[in-house]
């Protein structure tokens, strides 16, 4: 697996990519099988299209796996 950063905002982070992937070793980090894996874009600005984690747009959220949930005393 490869992690790649939270902070390049590229579809593999992105809440509306529907490829397979896992929130990485660390925080700030999502895991990508490879980096030319592809998913289905749902709402973002490639919409119904398919397209490669490593790729960007500027409809960009974070995916909600990746958001810390805080909890009470933190």
């Amino acid at each position: 697996m490869l992690n790649q950063a939270v902070a390049r905002q590229r579809c593999a982070s992105c809440q509306r990519w529907q490829g397979p992937r896992q929130p990485g070793e660390t925080p700030d980090t999502v895991a990508i099988e490879t980096e030319i894996v592809s998913g289905l874009c749902v709402g973002g600005g490639w919409d119904g299209d398919e397209r490669r984690a490593r790729s960007a747009c500027g409809h960009w959220q974070i995916w909600s796996a990746l958001v810390r949930q805080e909890r009470p005393g933190d």
